[in-house]
């Protein structure tokens, strides 16, 4: 039977409707819906969950961007080392922040951030370095840490896609001076629409990036610190992650075994696959490489099995910008946004299901 999409998120739901609507009726008998009781346990489990004292909730995973960067110092006209492969939200959160991206490119190993260009770039100048850990392959923390404290420069981690992703005996979020999390429906923690948090050790960061969601506010209608913006993470979203988070390990390993499924399952001479090293990748995405990216999708979709194109278009080179970087070459970056092909992988996917993936793969004419 083919797949019905890349991500099944009524069957992922589906498993905790009752704990679900328990906590959805919870809130709406409470009669607080924006920044209670709810939103305070989650933000204490989620950052316990990454081993930091601090979790301020937001609307969505580009505020948290935004903020965490604001958190750490960033403003207008500073300059952020980020990668252009990772779909736009890092640039987004630079420049609403009135800052300019610099762009740098990723390893062809591991398609994140390279620490030689890294070095690289931070001898130019630059207040602070995004760390994405893509796909759900949590970074070398160590070797970039290393070469931003070399510079005097702060990380911000991007966690969007590593919720659970472990290093040397710590999570994603707990190598930076702060980091954000989207739990947009799809992501390995999701909620039932947009929502984010900023973590970081950093009591001032924390009380800076408290303040900045709601208005810069430090007691109500009294603006302390700015330019604030309205993104609080709302009661109900937080109820429905607090039922989630303990579920996460979990959901994470299922991507794992899937993802190693396929490493074993497709053996296609056309088709790269990625290294799934648990617990630094928890597979939010399994993403293959080829020289005809579009062949294969078509391929895919005559057979029944959907895919996706995580990123097609680097930041760079987006039409938005006109020729603001048109003098910027990241060869590994370009290659890979050309050649990137996402597969179906999610926790309730069967073992049928994954190998239905991977024949189809490999019965791919080239």
């Amino acid at each position: 039977m083919p797949l019905r999409a890349m991500n099944d998120l009524t069957a992922h739901n589906a498993s905790l409707a009752g704990e679900l609507s328990a906590a959805v009726t919870r809130v709406l008998d409470s009669g607080w819906y924006v920044l209670g009781r709810e939103v305070a346990a989650f933000e204490e489990a989620f950052a316990a969950h990454c081993g930091v004292p601090h979790a301020i909730g937001v609307g969505n995973g580009t505020d948290a961007l935004e903020l965490a960067l604001a958190g750490v110092g960033i403003g207008r006209g500073d300059r952020v080392a980020l990668v252009a492969n990772a779909g736009g939200y890092g640039t987004a959160a630079v420049r609403a922040l009135g800052a300019i991206p610099v762009y740098v490119d990723v390893s062809p190993e591991t398609w994140l951030l390279d620490p030689v260009a890294l070095d690289r770039a931070l001898s130019g100048g630059v207040g602070a370095v995004i760390v994405t850990h893509l796909y759900g392959r949590l970074a070398d923390m160590a070797a970039l840490s290393a070469v931003a404290a070399r510079h005097g420069v702060k990380i911000v981690e991007d966690c969007a896609q590593a919720h659970g992703a472990a290093r040397d005996g710590r999570r994603a979020g707990s190598f930076g001076a702060a980091a954000a999390f989207s739990f947009y429906p799809t992501k390995n923690l999701g909620a039932l629409g947009d929502a984010g948090v900023v973590v970081t050790a950093d009591p001032a960061v924390a009380e800076r990036v408290t303040r900045l969601r709601q208005y810069g506010w430090d007691r109500k209608y009294r603006m302390a610190t700015g330019p604030g913006r309205n993104s609080r993470l709302d009661e109900i979203q937080a109820a429905v992650l607090r039922v989630k988070l303990p579920h996460l390990d979990a959901w994470n390993a299922r991507r794992v075994a899937l993802a190693r499924r396929y490493t074993t399952s497709i053996t296609h001479p056309k088709v790269a696959l990625p290294v799934i090293e648990a617990p630094w990748h928890v597979a939010h995405l399994f993403v293959v490489r080829t020289a005809d990216r579009d062949g294969l999708a078509a391929h895919l979709r005559a057979h029944g099995v959907p895919s996706e194109t995580h990123y097609p278009i680097p930041d760079h080179r987006q039409p938005g910008f006109g020729d603001r970087f048109a003098d910027v070459s990241l060869p590994v970056t370009e290659q890979l946004c050309a050649e990137t092909l996402s597969l179906p992988c999610y926790p309730e996917m069967s073992d049928a299901d994954a190998d239905l993936v991977a024949t189809a793969v490999d019965r791919w004419e080239v």
